[in-house]
């Protein structure tokens, strides 16, 4: 005999969750199927919540909706709902040389001693109840990966730059993911993180593509920039004086090719790391298949993408300093403490914010403050908990 969705409920060993008050209507279906794996993910992440058996056969779940116990095997969000209470969704965008804290004594060691304290940071976040999905830099350890193509290029292929970025991805992502893990465990945080290889759809057409102005990988001179430029039909460009780089486009991300991966995961209460080093390049062909392009994008770009489509609650971009200074290294240099929307695009305007620096990160928040009406936060990783609660870093608001 088929059974009802509120007999189903209320089957020996189903797993019963404290009672708990819902913030927003959210739409259900319902799955009594004892092996099924997606059940097990809620039973194992979803809070705890209060159940309306009068509202069983509707499929509909309410806000303020009392008494009874909800099972893993009676729900599975179809909608990706905020049903947390109290904590906040925050997305962090940490730098690549946040890991790197000698640049003359640079091992596998000190990068994952460096993440370790960033780990740390981050992990008081969660213990206080918020919900934290990070992404981060790899300007150096991209650099990294092609001084080792270049050195076996003799011996081994090429590695093209859109490979480059998902190597980092991976290791720089499994770094940060056992070091935050190892540091929930020491908390008794039973938290679970993982990291998604994630792919950023740009636009072949994207202006930088013709014009490509980002440096990468080690410095050349003159004499041997030419030549790559002749042979391999790289784009050089002199660097402040210091020699020859290789020039790469920076395109603007369009959309996270696995949003709805990352939604999920976010959903289910796992700590996700994504989008590393503004994530892998990639276009959309004619036929709707992806393939990978050499570029990179910008991750505090691509990680205020992730934050507008996730819905976060605040934005924060980890960087070098606590606070935005206007005048900065100037006798009248000034902290920013709260500022509008208006007010940082007048800064902008004026030439505060240096491009390829400080101008990246504004522009950032900006696009997510403005997309979302919520705060978006700039500061370094020594202060992520002070900006939240001690009135450190730059805030950047709708309207005061």
């Amino acid at each position: 005999m088929k059974k009802t969705p509120t007999e189903a409920l209320i089957e020996p060993n189903v797993v019963i969750f404290e009672p708990r008050v819902l913030t927003k209507t959210i739409d259900v279906k319902y799955n009594a199927n004892r092996n099924c794996f997606f059940c097990s993910l809620v039973n194992i992440s979803l809070p705890p919540l209060r159940y309306a058996p009068d509202n069983t056969e509707k499929g509909v779940l309410s806000k303020g909706e009392t008494v009874v116990a909800i099972c893993c095997k009676a729900i599975i969000l179809k909608k990706m709902e905020k049903i947390m209470e109290g904590g906040k969704l925050i997305v962090i965008a940490i730098g690549g040389n946040s890991l790197i804290e000698d640049d003359k004594h640079v091992t596998i060691e000190s990068q994952y001693a460096a993440a370790q304290k960033t780990a740390s940071r981050i992990a008081r976040l969660v213990k206080a109840g918020h919900r934290v999905v990070i992404t981060h830099g790899n300007g150096p350890q991209v650099g990294f990966v092609l001084l080792r193509a270049e050195i076996a290029k003799d011996v081994l292929h090429t590695v093209p730059l859109d490979s480059c970025v998902a190597d980092t991805q991976g290791a720089i992502g499994y770094q940060l993911q056992m070091a935050l893990k190892n540091e929930l465990i020491r908390e008794g945080n039973g938290t679970q993180v993982a990291t998604a290889v994630t792919q950023v759809e740009v636009d072949p057409k994207d202006p930088s593509f013709q014009k490509p102005t980002k440096p990468i990988g080690s410095f050349m001179s003159q004499v041997e920039a030419e030549e790559r430029q002749a042979k391999d039909g790289w784009a050089v460009m002199e660097d402040a004086g210091r020699g020859y780089r290789r020039v790469v486009p920076s395109p603007k991300p369009l959309s996270i090719v696995e949003l709805e991966t990352l939604k999920t995961l976010v959903a289910n209460g796992v700590m996700v790391i994504g989008a590393g080093g503004g994530g892998i390049p990639v276009v959309r062909q004619e036929d709707g298949l992806y393939r990978g392009i050499e570029a990179v994008i910008d991750k505090d770009l691509a990680a205020a993408l992730i934050a507008k489509e996730l819905k976060a609650d605040l934005f924060v971009i980890s960087t070098a300093v606590e606070k935005v200074f206007i005048n900065y290294g100037k006798k009248d240099q000034r902290a920013l403490d709260t500022i509008t929307v208006e007010e940082a695009q007048a800064f902008m305007k004026q030439g505060h914010f240096a491009p390829g620096s400080m101008l990246p990160k504004i522009e950032a928040a900006l696009d997510f403050v403005k997309t979302t009406g919520n705060t978006g936060l700039i500061t370094n990783p020594e202060n992520l908990w002070g900006a939240l609660y001690e009135g450190k870093g730059t805030k950047i608001v709708a309207c005061k």
